[in-house]
This record gives structure tokens, C-alpha cells and sequence, in this order.
């Protein structure tokens, strides 16, 4: 699977005025876009719109036909763009003509969406198999990087894991958190204790997206503590952290990426990413200790239960033994 190389300003200097004008204009009125998918958009429209200068000899948006996009994707193809790539540049073009059809309808009135249904997507390849971190994996990573006192990983991966975060909230979390108060409930015979972090911008339509504070346990909080003890007193508000020139400094997503390729996977013996977390808690929570699903959708910030399910593995052999029973 490849990705294209981003386009440089003396090739996209090559594209149309129209083509070009009409980009500018499509990502200041998409506002109720979050800023990371206007991001993408404009990468994937530019990479589309070169194509068309190299291929379609600079042809206005307005002016291509079906059969041209359908060329386009096939060229994806064959240059071994992954399935989600391809999605993704389809989604952003297609986007592009409904802001035409719904804008500029009085100025283009014969112009329609070229993409449509019968204009069959590439088949989707799974190049891994989700299989999410078992309890006992997880404790044992746990275990591990205790032993080698890696208190930051082990402060992400617990808050990762007890809150459901994606990677760019849990980077997010102040280190103040660990000043909150606790938030104490009568449930019955027992006793209900969790913090709420602060507010944190998860994924969702527009500059500010949806806001949510995630809630976490007391045992969470401990690790959180334990991890601000070792790191010791600098300037910087959040809690997972990297030096950079000596300061420190709020890390990247991408540095969740690195300690779970670097050394995630390397304890549990098999690939770890960051989203892998994230599916385990849902798997683990309605799978192995029979939660609701709408429990765990509200933990994961989805809005459908649908979604949520898409996170779920399950084992269903035993379905299947049940057709063979003798």
C-alpha cells in the first residue's frame, strides 16, 4: 500500500484558475468542517485536480464526466493507494460537486455529482486482522513496562484504556486533572467514586467539534499521580509530554504510534496501535463482561450504537457449534 506524495506549490501553480479558485472557496465556506478533515480535503483535492491537469488536459471540475473519475480511481489502484486512500479522495471530490450542485446551481444548472453508485469503489482490503488486547495481554504490558519503570506509557495506556480515548483526546488531558475532585455516588449497597478530566475537543463536525469530559477511575488517577511524580516540575499543562531542545513539551499523535510500534508490540508479541486500546476496551467491556452496548457506545462518544458494534469483536464459533450439536 502506498500513499502519493503531496503536491508542491510549482505543480499546483500548473492547475486552472477555476479549478484552483473553486478549492479556496469550497474550504472557507466548509465550516462546518473540523479543521483536521478540512486538512485532508484540501490534500486530496489537489492531488485530484494535478491529475486532471496531467490527464484531462486542466478541465474545469464542472466539465468532467463519470467515465474521467472512474480513470482517476483507477489510477489510484494502480499505484497502490490502500482501499481507505481511495475512499478518502472519493468523499472529498464527491463533497466538492454537492457544494457545486447546492451553491452554484443558478451558474451551472446541467451540473450533477459524477460520482455515483454504479461507479463501483475499489474493493476494501484488510491488509490486518483487528484482534483485540485480551485482559491478560493488556495487565502484562502492563506488568512489563512497570518493570522497565516506564511510568508515562503506562499513565497512557491506563487512561486510554479505562476512558476509551482516541489518540488525539488523550493527548489533550491536563496535568492538573489529578487536582480534581472525586465524584462520589450512592448506588444502592455501593459506592460509585470517578473523576471527570477536563474538557477535551473529540472528533465531530466544525473548529470546535464535540467537547466531553471524559470520566475515569480512581485506580486511573494513582497511575496518572504516580507518573507526575517521576516526570518532576516543568512549565508544560499537559500530562503525556517529550523533550524537544530541552523543553518540554505536549506530544504528538504520532508518538503514540511510536511507543506502540517501538515497544507495545514488541511485549505483547504481536502489532499494537493506539486505536487497538480503544477496540479492546469495548471488546472486554460487552463481550467478556456482558455490558450493554449502550454502555459502552456512551463511552466511546458514539453516536450510533452501530458504530459502536463495528468496534466489538466477537468470537462466534460457538454460534456455529450450535448447528452441529449431536
Amino acid at each position: 500500500m502506498k500513499k502519493l506524495e503531496p503536491i508542491t506549490p510549482s505543480v499546483w501553480d500548473g492547475v486552472c484558475d477555476f479549478n484552483k479558485e473553486l478549492l479556496t472557496n469550497f474550504l472557507a465556506d466548509s465550516t462546518e468542517l473540523s479543521e483536521k478533515t478540512r486538512k485532508a480535503y484540501e490534500s486530496n483535492l489537489r492531488i485530484w485536480f494535478v491529475w486532471v491537469k496531467d490527464n484531462l488536459s486542466n478541465k474545469r471540475q464542472i466539465d468532467i464526466k463519470p467515465l474521467e473519475f472512474k480513470r482517476f480511481q483507477n489510477w489510484l489502484v494502480a499505484r497502490e493507494c490502500s482501499s481507505s486512500d481511495c475512499a478518502n479522495k472519493r468523499a472529498a471530490i464527491s463533497s466538492l460537486n454537492n457544494y457545486i450542485e447546492i451553491y452554484f446551481s443558478d451558474d451551472y444548472q446541467m451540473f450533477r455529482n459524477f460520482i455515483n453508485k454504479s461507479i463501483a469503489r475499489p474493493a476494501k482490503v484488510n491488509k490486518h486482522v483487528k484482534v483485540p488486547l485480551t485482559k491478560a495481554e493488556f495487565d502484562n504490558l502492563i506488568e512489563s513496562l512497570a518493570e522497565k519503570q516506564e511510568h508515562q506509557k503506562i499513565a497512557y495506556l491506563v487512561f486510554t484504556h479505562d476512558t476509551g480515548c482516541r489518540r488525539a483526546e488523550s493527548r489533550q488531558l491536563l496535568k492538573n486533572v489529578v487536582d480534581s475532585k472525586p465524584i462520589v455516588k450512592e448506588k444502592g449497597d455501593k459506592k460509585v467514586v470517578y473523576y471527570l478530566t477536563n474538557k477535551i475537543r473529540c472528533k465531530g463536525r466544525g473548529d470546535l467539534g464535540k467537547v466531553r469530559q471524559f470520566a475515569f477511575s480512581e485506580a486511573t488517577m494513582q497511575v496518572l499521580k504516580k507518573w507526575l511524580e517521576a516526570r518532576g516540575v516543568d512549565d508544560c499543562p499537559f500530562m503525556f509530554v517529550h523533550k524537544v531542545c530541552g523543553k518540554v513539551k505536549q506530544v504528538n499523535d504520532t508518538t503514540f504510534n511510536t511507543w506502540a510500534s517501538n515497544t507495545f508490540t514488541k511485549i505483547v508479541g504481536r502489532r499494537v496501535y493506539p486505536h487497538l486500546v480503544r477496540s479492546s476496551r469495548a471488546t472486554q467491556l460487552v463481550v467478556d463482561e456482558g455490558v450493554d452496548i449502550k454502555v459502552a457506545q456512551k463511552l466511546l462518544g458514539h453516536e450510533s450504537s452501530t458504530t459502536t458494534e463495528l468496534y466489538v469483536v466477537r468470537d462466534d464459533s460457538e454460534d456455529l457449534d450450535e448447528l452441529y450439536l449431536t
